[in-house]
């Protein structure tokens, strides 16, 4: 779904009502529309297309039904309608679903379950929410957060396991502050402390053997905007006590220089590592641990957060496909079922990693579960698994043997709807839930 078609038309005169649902919106990252009359809404409607409506049906000047009824008159091809009502009109609501709405709540309602309803509508399963950093609660409350963040230069430390993440975040903090300004980031644990030290600081020329020229460090380079040190929990004491310096007295001395130069920049650091541990044994220092972590975001694990795992994963194949040229294949359910029984110790890493293989691997049209891993799959536990293993593997075998049917008749809907014994009409609906396209799965 474009970025267009991903906006809401929100209808409420309520101002309070409104205000309420304007900010959630707004921090779950959703774009809207809020139309505070039914003849606004009306027009914008006629006007422009939307992913959801969500309408109050008490309106000021007219019933949110009769501006459903309106539409339908017109022959629109609607968005998905949720309706906001009172107990005294649920009557008017369930009318409204037998006309096609979507759904209904009643005030008062929880909100949280509300956005679950948006989530699925605007970002079905198989899709990253609208901040494209998951659909998980989890990941939606960081979302929320980095909002709230992004209106302040506080320094913001993000924890979590290795892979999962963490520069994204940061990234998507940045994009939220100007996507205008320069992000630069440095991997605190891939330079030894004299490379650490000129790459923050940068170096006159004739600072050492090979500075044949002056080199700004990323703290200059990244002036105005966002500087991200990953793994800050590598960075040698010395090295802790330079960078302490740096960000209390908002300017730096490059390595071999003497003039201070002054810097403004937003810090995001990330560690794996547990920095309060570091801070009792000696290892990191409790001012600098303290400097940096004003506000920490703790990132899941990808196990924790198995909702997430599927639209990660249709993301990264997008990327894979884009980056060789060619059209992202598809996941079987089988597949996308072992993705989800898989723990994921490598989290966001070493699932990019066993897509990029597997992509090579595949015929180019789609990805079955048996080359996922360069070991046997993860091994089903339970009768739900099982279960749900069993309908994966029926719905592969139902595609392949649809596939194979259309080909043989040369993707001739009728002919192979007759060969089949089924009609042309459910043939059709086979092949949406089943995700069959003649441009992908034809030879």
């Amino acid at each position: 779904m474009t970025a267009a078609k991903r906006k809401i038309c929100l209808i409420e005169d309520d101002e309070i009502m409104g205000e309420s649902l304007a900010d959630r919106f707004g921090l779950e990252g959703f774009s809207f529309d809020w139309h505070r009359t039914g003849g606004d809404a009306l027009a914008a409607l006629r006007r422009q297309d939307y992913a959801l409506v969500i309408s109050d049906i008490r309106l000021p000047d007219m019933t949110g039904d009769a501006l459903f009824e309106q539409l339908l008159a017109e022959n629109r091809s609607l968005p998905p309608f949720i309706f906001i009502t009172g107990h005294g009109d649920i009557d008017t609501a369930v009318r409204l679903l037998k006309q096609g709405a979507q759904d209904y709540i009643t005030k008062p309602f929880d909100l949280d379950a509300l956005i679950e309803k948006v989530l699925d509508i605007i970002a079905p399963e198989g899709e990253l929410g609208p901040g494209g950093l998951g659909r998980s609660a989890a990941m939606r409350q960081i979302e929320a957060m980095l909002h709230r963040l992004a209106a302040s230069e506080a320094s913001v430390l993000i924890t979590g396991e290795s892979g999962v993440g963490k520069e994204r975040v940061a990234l998507a903090l940045h994009q939220l502050t100007g996507k205008s300004k320069p992000f630069i980031a440095v991997n605190c644990g891939a330079l030894t402390e004299s490379l650490l030290e000129a790459e923050l600081f940068g170096y006159e020329k004739g600072a050492f053997t090979g500075a044949a020229r002056t080199k700004k460090g990323v703290f200059e380079q990244a002036d105005g905007g966002t500087l991200f040190l990953d793994e800050i929990g590598d960075m040698p004491l010395s090295m802790q006590v330079k960078l302490l310096r740096a960000l209390q007295e908002r300017c730096i001395v490059r390595v071999g220089g003497e003039t201070p130069v002054p810097v403004n920049i937003r810090l995001v650091c990330a560690t794996h590592q547990a920095l309060q541990e570091g801070v009792i044994n000696g290892r990191f220092r409790e001012d600098l641990y303290y400097r940096i972590n004003v506000v920490e975001l703790r990132i899941p694990p990808l196990r924790e957060r198995v909702e997430d795992i599927l639209p990660i994963a249709h993301a990264l194949l997008a990327d894979i496909a884009a980056a060789s040229g060619r059209t992202a294949p598809t996941l079987t359910p089988a597949a996308e079922h072992a993705l989800k029984a898989y723990p994921w110790p490598g989290n966001i890493r070493e699932l990019k990693n066993a897509l990029e293989r597997a992509s090579l691997m595949s015929d180019g049209r789609s990805i079955p579960h048996d080359i996922l891993f360069d070991r046997p799959a993860p091994p089903l536990n339970g009768q739900q698994d099982v279960a749900s293993s069993l309908r994966d593997y029926l719905a592969e075998c139902e595609r392949d043997f649809i596939v194979r049917a259309l080909g043989a008749c040369q993707w001739q809907i009728q002919g192979c709807a007759d060969s089949l014994g089924i009609s042309r009409k459910n043939l059709w609906e086979k092949m949406r839930k089943l995700g069959i396209d003649k441009r992908t799965d034809s030879e």
